[in-house]
């Protein structure tokens, strides 16, 4: 049923229900009752509508779970004091209508009555709102775990054994001569980023300190082999704030400043990761590869994005260009 529908209905059969504690069979049926019912359904309206629009803007202001007792403490005492109100107000207001009067003992009586009515109703909403983000909350599950099992599936059916690569690399650093450090380093620094793979792969979400670290070690690699040519910086605080990222995100925005920009001497590369509040921004210049290599397809980015989605961030990643940088900003998800 639409919430218009619901309302509509919800407004006609409450309006008549608070008739009954009130001893509407203890008079013949005649005009009064009409009298009555009109009194009840103008109660009714201008009670529903402002405490269902107070549930409404409080749910804006608080729509995370964990903010729900918060929301519906102060969602108690707004709707006491609206009730309150608006049944001494309104009362005050139909004073005459049918021989229609509203003392104060009576008054207190008529708001409790119509508290409770309002109870039920903003329990109603309450319910429908915790249903509806429960199943938000499986759909977005079940695409998460479809989105995760289709990642392993694409990385078997186009890559080599991670697991095969990680023993080769430390089989070969043991080959190594000792006096070739370098070697030594790169290698060791490979394995690293495998064994990352590895354990990052079937985790949904990491650490930002760990992302970080591995992504310092995937660009000592690739320094090796654009030395000057991409220049990298970072500004984090110190220590780095307790949040989470979706695994390998961060990594694959620098794998495509890398892999579409272009990186020379003439034109250096420059990079550079921010965290700031609750957001991590990695930047790098614009400057798109000559022409004849392949354009970059956007679905990195738009995978990156669903993630971020599935996994019911704060925040949409938001991705920028102006004034010859290229920034993409991560919202960081709690750990």
């Amino acid at each position: 049923m639409s919430n218009r529908r619901f309302m509509g209905v919800g407004i006609l059969l409450v309006a008549a229900l608070e008739l009954v504690p009130r001893g509407i069979f203890s008079v013949p049926l005649g005009r009064y009752w009409l009298a009555a019912y009109g009194i009840s359904l103008t109660f009714t309206l201008v009670l529903w509508v402002g405490n269902v629009a107070l549930w409404r803007g409080l749910l804006r202001r608080w729509p995370q779970a964990p903010a729900t007792a918060r929301r519906l403490w102060w969602l108690a005492a707004g709707a006491i004091g609206y009730t309150l109100l608006v049944t001494l107000g309104l009362g005050a207001g139909l004073a005459g209508v049918e021989g229609y009067h509203l003392r104060l003992p009576d008054g207190l009586r008529e708001t409790g009555l119509n508290l409770v009515s309002t109870l039920i109703v903003l329990l109603v909403y309450e319910s429908r709102h915790l249903f509806q983000q429960w199943q938000e909350n499986q759909r977005r599950a079940e695409q998460l775990a479809r989105a995760s099992t289709q990642a392993q599936l694409d990385a078997l059916a186009q890559q080599l054994d991670p697991h095969f690569l990680f023993n080769s690399l430390n089989t070969l650093a043991a080959l190594i001569e000792p006096r070739n450090e370098p070697a030594q380093h790169y290698v060791e620094g490979l394995a690293d980023v495998y064994r990352y793979v590895l354990l990052a792969r079937e985790r949904p979400t990491v650490p930002l300190a760990e992302e970080l670290a591995f992504v310092q070690t995937y660009l000592a690699l690739q320094k090796v082999r654009f030395r000057d040519n991409v220049q990298v910086s970072y500004d984090l605080p110190t220590p780095l704030p307790a949040r989470h990222v979706a695994p390998l995100s961060v990594q694959l925005l620098v794998e495509n400043a890398l892999k579409h920009n272009e990186a020379s001497r003439a034109r250096p590369l420059h990079l550079r990761l921010v965290a700031a509040g609750e957001a991590l921004r990695v930047e790098n210049t614009w400057q798109p590869r000559p022409a004849g290599l392949a354009p970059g397809t956007g679905t990195g980015l738009a995978n990156v994005r669903r993630r971020y989605a599935l996994l019911g961030a704060a925040q949409p990643v938001e991705v920028t260009q102006a004034g010859g940088i290229f920034a993409v900003t991560l919202p960081l998800l709690p750990a």
